[in-house]
């Protein structure tokens, strides 16, 4: 995850509930796009959350819908750099959690690389 998230204090929120201070890259985020408002959850490094056991976390939301593709990856480049690879899960049903129907989310495993699957079965170069 970027360290310095400079680039999202015009969308931070700095008072109330998940407020952080500038510059870090943990907090509630609103950013107004042509479609839509996309509110934005990142719990930071795992430096900055010592609960996250190796996982960072950002969750994406809208108030009619969910985000797009192309709303998931512009938030994906915000928090993260582009040489880190960042994924969506479906969990299993048993273990599924809805507290917002219009929420996705990204996550990134900090303690081991995330193997992809052959670069033929999904696109990649």
């Amino acid at each position: 995850m970027k360290k310095d998230c400079a680039h999202l204090d015009g969308f931070r929120n700095t008072t109330g509930d998940f407020a952080s201070p500038l510059g870090v890259n943990y907090g509630m985020f609103r950013i107004v796009t042509r479609a839509c408002v996309l509110r934005i959850i990142s719990s930071g490094d795992c430096i900055d959350n010592p609960t996250s056991e190796g996982w960072e976390h950002v969750s994406v939301s809208t108030a009619g819908r969910c985000p797009t593709w192309e709303e998931m990856a512009m938030i994906k480049d915000l928090f993260w750099n582009d040489d880190e690879t960042v994924i969506q899960f479906h969990p299993k049903k048993s273990e599924y959690v809805n507290n917002h129907h219009f929420c996705l989310h990204l996550w990134k495993n900090t303690k081991e690389e995330t193997k992809l699957p052959p670069s033929i079965m999904v696109g990649l170069k």
